[in-house]
């Protein structure tokens, strides 16, 4: 039987599940697509994801492919799963992708959001995608502490301790800081991201905003590869996968434009 690649795009809410990568606990994003899957083809299979997200974590754009022996149209696989998901977790696009191509190895950019929410009191219907924090920030600090991140360098002091990739080496391609009335939304583009590293980034961030510490301190930080020099681990609930990007001739048979990964 012939098999094809399948690659869809996928939000999610992430405030109720243990992440998006399947784990022995079950409740995870990956869980439910593939029994989602399984309900429309009756096939049991395993959907690879462009990178895992921590429980409470959310997506705006996380991609996935797997392969299929079904012969449902491409261009109706969105709605077809969407009608077997959760509220909470929506189908945006499906195409169908070269044999080779891979959600995380094929993936050249990814950009995560991490946004704080400055005002007085807590949104009380953001309050599960906006780390509430109403004392001053000086956000001219935090751009400024924020460029010095881009680049390629050893990220292991905004790493996990529990990190076990062989390299801490990333790139970084671009930072921003976009400020909406009282939101303030921390966008970074990279080759990848370790364990933690964005909610760790947005932490020490905090910091600088705060005050007690300097954006020039951001190199010894990372010369360091220590841990302990960087600030908290910033809550879960405030980051959001945005987008992952593929070169077009990677991801795709026909060759239009990926303007579903772009965004």
């Amino acid at each position: 039987m012939v098999t094809r690649n399948i690659v869809m795009v996928v939000s999610y809410d992430g405030t109720t599940y243990s992440g998006f990568q399947s784990q022995p606990s079950g409740n995870t994003i990956q869980d439910v697509i593939e029994a989602a899957i399984k309900t429309l083809t009756g096939e049991q299979l395993r959907i690879i994801g462009s990178g895992r997200t921590d429980a409470g974590v959310h997506a705006r754009g996380q991609v996935f492919n797997f392969h299929t022996e079904s012969r449902i149209p491409a261009e109706r696989w969105a709605l077809a799963i969407n009608t077997r998901l959760p509220d909470d977790i929506v189908v945006l696009e499906a195409w169908e992708a070269p044999e080779t191509f891979h959600a995380r190895h094929s993936a050249k950019r990814k950009t995560y959001r991490y946004t704080i929410d400055r005002s007085k009191f807590p949104d009380v219907f953001g309050r599960h995608y906006a780390f509430h924090h109403p004392t001053r920030l000086d956000v001219a600090a935090m751009r400024e502490a924020f460029s010095h991140l881009v680049g390629e360098h050893d990220f292991t002091t905004f790493t996990s301790i529990q990190s076990t990739q062989p390299s801490h080496v990333r790139t970084i391609f671009e930072t921003r800081i976009v400020e909406e009335g009282h939101l303030l939304h921390l966008f970074v583009t990279g080759s990848g991201f370790l364990y933690n590293m964005v909610r760790i980034i947005a932490g020490t961030l905090m910091w600088v905003g705060e005050g007690k510490i300097s954006p020039d301190d951001i190199p010894s930080m990372l010369a360091a590869k220590d841990r302990t020099r960087s600030g908290p681990t910033a809550m879960a609930h405030g980051l959001v996968l945005w987008s992952v990007e593929y070169p077009p001739e990677e991801c795709r048979l026909a060759a239009p434009a990926a303007d579903g990964l772009n965004g």
